[in-house]
């Protein structure tokens, strides 16, 4: 008879609450499309604008959501700002996703 393994119910517990809360931030279709974009590196405000086709107060707005989520990074140069992804967790989830839902060609 093998011993069964206990499970920290503290632990699970606690990652779930983090990836609840990354999915939630993916949830958003603006948010995943932004996301999706930066996964080919780092973009300013405008080129995001340009290749997403959101808006600027609606693009404001979720990139404020996914720097306070810590998902991406901000660089100024000038009177440019550069965005990038630094989560691990989020570029992870997003090769998941592009896997299961993108064309392949």
């Amino acid at each position: 008879m093998t011993a069964t393994k206990q499970i920290d119910l503290r632990k699970i517990e606690a990652a779930a609450q983090e990836a609840g809360k990354l999915l939630k931030t993916l949830s958003n279709t603006d948010r995943l499309l932004l996301l999706c974009q930066m996964t080919q590196g780092e973009f300013s405000v405008s080129e995001l604008e340009a290749m997403t086709g959101i808006s600027q107060p609606t693009l404001s707005q979720q990139l404020t959501v996914l720097r306070e989520e810590q998902l991406v990074n901000t660089r100024r140069d000038g009177k440019k700002i550069f965005y990038s992804i630094v989560s691990n967790e989020a570029l992870t989830v997003l090769q998941v996703l592009y896997d299961l839902y993108c064309p392949k060609d």
